[in-house]
Order: structure tokens, then C-alpha cells, then sequence
């Protein structure tokens, strides 16, 4: 019987919580729900300059607002700090570990394993060779190896430290083609720190090339040649534990079976499975997200808008839309479905159905996703919804409810953000006044000859209408503009600025009625002498 996932969601909160980190999280959360496991929260918060008490209720608070339950309390990384160092104390004693100068202090570096062979994740690709730039030399001490390379211009590029791991056979060849030192038969005594070598007239290296390989489920066989790589610092100058041996041991207490983040971290992943054998444990499934960008194929940013969840909360997104939306960046349900519920997506997600591919925000597809989720809420709930938001605006104090409820319900299916009730002043107002932004549709629309008069004709014949409603309004409308010689809906849209001072909204007819045939006639009159004033 397979073992029960486990899976989680390991932000540091350090601020605003990122959508990619979100993504992260819903696609975690899907995993577990979709497979019957369990979701795990680990608050990374060993940055205690950063990890705030307001970072983290934050983070929490975003969780709760898109529906992410944890199973199991919060795990604080920070509790764990004496286990983090335990644990390196451990590797230094095994020898897969060892303390160096590094600047004005001494930290510890995990080694990269000698005994290559006795690392599932270590695979023998064969033999290699390097042309060495003389203008710098080899130097080899317990830290690694450090050599200069030949460009194609000729000139020295420089490689620092690299592992002395990933140059097993090594061998060193001057410009008359002796050998002229051999890795093998010294590296105890390098390892021990008894030895250091310097050559300066090396021309060419010959090693046995290995890679570190993991499976990713979702970008599949991905290898690392190890003599790309470095040793890695575990253990900072002060003691303190860097996020590599943190992150490693902390999965290791929690039992994580996956390891499900975006590929940002491929290159943390080809270390962290070789301190995974180094310590005994199993490697989880690894698989990394598609990276989100931008238009330009560059990484989103608050540069390209929201990028917060926050920042799309605020601006009146909801969280389904948003958990719906995130969700199909780098999954699909099949179908070329855009809207997907939550019950339907635990129980067609799958990790084998995320793409390798970066995935690209798409801010219109977003906005419009949005309108379906708030045209298929209930009324009621709608009603509810937008009156939270609307409360704050100083024109809607002492509105009576009913009238409210008459307004939502007509700004309902045209609603696709829930911010945007702040448009819908001109039903609360008892005038209109039109904004600096409206300069260039008054012009063209009002500012025109002959338009103070059209729009006084129709204030004189909507006020002699006995039973003002959305039928006599428009039957009315329409008369006067062919009395005038012009077609019959000519004037509706110059009628809904002048009354509205919006450019669009609601139905017309309907709109008018309910705002109320005082007010419609008293705005269109101020709107003929004052908006319809020809520029001299």
C-alpha cells in the first residue's frame, strides 16, 4: 500500500504574499484533497527581522480568505533551530560536513559526497576533459577547486570552488603533456585540510564526469553535471541555519512524500536530494510548477499589476475566481474549460496534468472570469456582497434599503468587479457632474450643435409623462429624436451622459426609471446649459 501524501505550503512571511507563492499553495492543497493526504502549513520565519507578527496574520488571513485548510497546527520553522543545528553537527561528524573561512567568519558547508556510488541520485556520465586558460592557476584545497577556463576569444573564465566531488580521477597535464597530479591519491589528506595544491602551468584536465539526477513529475529526468557545483553553506557565521539544511530537515520531521513548489528552485533541488541520502532519508516526489510571466514572457511582477493577493482582493476579486484563475495557470481540466469549481477540481487534479511550459497572467481573462463568478451568484448573495463594499461612500449614507436592493439588482449581471459599485453613484446622487476623465466624450458627445436643444426637448417631454417607466421612457426618447429628424436611438447614448455622467452601465430605460423622473429631468436641463455649452 502506497504512503498517504503529505504535502505542504513553506512560505517565509516576509510582507506581501506573492501569487506564484499562492499558486504553490492551491496546487499543494489540491494535491492533498485530491488524493485523500494531508495538507501541511510551515511557516519559514527564521528571518526575524522580516517575519513580522503582521506578516504572518498576513499570510494567514490570505489563506482563509481562498479557502486553503491546513491539516495538523502551524509548524514554525524557528522552533526547530536546535534540530537544524543537531543535524549538522551530525554531518560534520560523518565527515559529509566540515567548517571554513569564509570572509570575517566561519561557517560549515555540506561536502558533496566523494563516495559518489553510494548516491542513488549520483549517475556516471563518463569521461571528460577541460582546456585551462594558464593566466590563472589550479588551486585545490578542502573548499574545492579553483582553475580558469579558455573562452572562445581566448581569454581566461574564471571557476571558484567548485566541488572536489565532481572531478573524481582527476588529473592535471602541463604544456608537454606530462600528468603532472593526480586527485585521487590525496584527498583524505586535502579533505583533512593537511594539504593544499597551486599549479600555474596547467593546460588541460582530464576527470570521470558525474551528474546529480532527480524525476520531476512534471518536468521529468533533470541532471546537473556535479563539476558545475559547489559545496554548500549550511550553517551562516553566527550559527544560525540557512534555508538548504532548514528546509531539508524540517521536510524530513513532517514526512513529506512530494515536494510540490515552482521551478525557481530546480537548482536548491539538485542539492537538496543529495543532504536527502547524505542523512539517510528518502527523497520525496519533486515537482516544480511553471514559472508565471508576463506578455513578455518575463517573470510577473507588481511591475505588470496586481501581484499580490491582496492587491486583487482589494480591487474587488473574488476568492473563487481567483483560486479558479490560479488554478489554471500551468493545470488544465481538459475541455479547454475556463471555469472550473472547486469540488471539480480536486476531483480531476492531477500533478501529470500540469505543463512544463511557463504559464502567462492574463490580467482581461482574469477580469472576465470574475463577472461570471459574480453573475452566477444569488441575488441575495450579490445584494450582500456589494453592500459591503459600497457602505464606505459618503453619498450612500441614509439610503433606504429597498432602493439599494433595486439598484443591485439591476448592476448585477453588469458587474465584474465588486469595486466597481463605486460607478454606481449617479443612482444615490440627487445631481451628476461630469469628471475630468468624461472631457473627451462630452465634447464629442454634448459639446456638439444643436445638443443643448435635443437634450432640453427631451427633459420638456419626459417631465409630461404621467407614468414614468422604462417603456414610456424610451417610447418617448425615441419621438423626440425623430421629431427632430433624427434616427430613433440616436440620442440614448448623449441622454445617458448627460443623466448619468457615465459612458455606459446598465440598461438605459430601466436605469432612468428607477433613478427617478424629478431627478432625470432636473440633470438633463443643468446638463442642456451646462455640458452642452458650445466652446467659443
Amino acid at each position: 500500500m502506497s504512503q498517504p501524501v503529505r504535502v505542504r505550503f513553506a512560505p517565509s512571511p516576509t510582507g506581501h504574499v506573492h501569487i506564484g507563492n499562492i499558486r504553490a499553495a492551491i496546487f499543494n492543497w489540491l494535491l492533498a484533497r485530491s488524493e485523500g493526504g494531508q495538507f501541511l502549513l510551515r511557516i519559514e520565519d527564521t528571518d526575524k527581522e522580516r517575519s513580522t507578527p503582521e506578516a504572518i496574520e498576513s499570510l494567514l488571513d490570505c489563506m482563509t480568505w481562498l479557502g486553503l485548510d491546513y491539516d495538523e497546527e502551524a509548524f514554525y520553522q524557528s522552533s526547530q533551530a536546535e534540530h537544524h543545528i543537531a543535524t549538522a553537527e551530525k554531518l560534520m561528524t560523518q565527515g559529509r560536513a566540515y567548517k571554513y573561512q569564509k570572509g570575517e567568519g566561519v561557517v560549515s558547508f555540506f561536502r558533496m559526497p566523494w563516495d559518489l556510488e553510494n548516491f542513488k541520485c549520483m549517475k556516471k556520465v563518463g569521461d571528460a576533459e577541460n582546456a585551462l586558460h594558464t593566466a590563472l592557476p589550479v588551486v585545490i584545497n578542502e573548499s574545492g577547486i579553483s582553475f580558469g577556463l579558455v573562452s572562445k576569444k581566448g581569454k581566461a573564465v574564471p571557476q571558484e570552488q567548485l566541488c572536489l566531488a565532481g572531478f573524481k580521477d582527476l588529473k592535471l597535464y602541463n604544456e608537454a603533456g606530462e600528468c603532472i597530479f593526480e586527485l585521487n591519491g590525496v584527498i583524505e589528506d586535502v579533505y583533512k585540510g593537511e594539504k593544499t595544491f597551486e599549479f600555474s602551468d596547467v593546460v588541460r584536465m582530464t576527470f570521470t564526469r558525474h551528474a546529480v539526477s532527480f524525476s520531476d513529475i512534471i518536468k521529468g529526468e533533470l541532471s546537473k553535471p556535479l563539476d558545475s557545483m559547489k559545496d554548500l553553506v549550511i550553517v551562516k557565521s553566527d550559527g544560525s541555519p540557512l534555508f538548504h539544511l532548514a528546509n531539508i530537515c524540517d521536510d524530513i520531521t513532517q514526512g513529506m512524500t512530494h515536494i510540490v513548489r515552482g521551478d525557481d528552485h530546480v537548482e536548491n533541488t539538485y542539492r537538496h536530494v543529495v543532504i536527502f541520502e547524505a542523512l539517510g532519508a528518502a527523497i520525496p516526489q519533486y515537482a516544480h510548477l511553471p514559472m508565471i510571466v508576463n506578455k513578455a514572457g518575463k517573470p510577473y511582477s507588481k511591475r505588470d499589476g496586481d501581484a499580490f493577493v491582496g492587491d486583487f482582493r482589494t480591487n474587488g476579486y473574488l476568492a473563487d475566481t481567483l483560486f479558479n484563475y490560479l488554478t489554471l495557470l500551468g493545470w488544465s481540466p481538459g475541455e479547454n474549460r475556463e471555469k472550473v469549481t472547486r469540488l471539480e477540481t480536486i476531483e480531476l487534479f492531477s500533478l501529470d496534468r500540469v505543463k512544463s511550459t511557463a504559464a502567462q497572467m492574463d490580467m482581461d481573462k482574469l477580469y472576465n472570469l470574475n463577472g461570471q463568478y459574480l453573475a452566477e451568484m444569488s441575488l441575495d448573495s450579490f445584494i450582500t456582497l456589494a453592500k459591503s463594499y459600497i457602505e464606505g461612500y459618503d453619498w450612500f449614507t441614509g439610503i433606504d434599503d429597498d432602493y439599494y436592493a433595486k439598484v443591485a439588482t439591476l448592476m448585477h449581471s453588469r458587474t465584474k468587479l465588486v469595486t466597481q459599485v463605486e460607478t454606481w453613484s449617479y443612482f444615490f446622487t440627487e445631481g451628476v457632474e461630469q469628471p475630468e476623465s468624461n472631457e473627451k466624450i462630452v465634447r464629442k458627445t454634448l459639446k456638439k450643435e444643436g445638443m443643448a436643444a435635443n437634450i432640453n426637448a427631451i427633459a420638456e417631454a419626459l417631465e409630461k409623462l404621467e407614468d414614468f417607466n422604462a417603456e414610456a421612457i424610451e417610447a418617448t426618447i425615441v419621438q423626440v429624436a425623430e421629431s427632430l429628424g433624427l434616427n430613433g436611438g440616436k440620442l440614448n447614448k448623449p441622454v445617458r451622459l448627460a443623466a448619468t455622467a457615465a459612458g455606459g452601465g446598465a440598461d438605459l430605460f430601466p436605469s432612468l426609471e428607477l433613478i427617478g423622473q424629478a431627478k432625470i429631468v432636473a440633470r438633463l436641463k443643468t446638463a442642456a446649459e451646462r455640458d452642452c455649452a458650445l466652446q467659443v
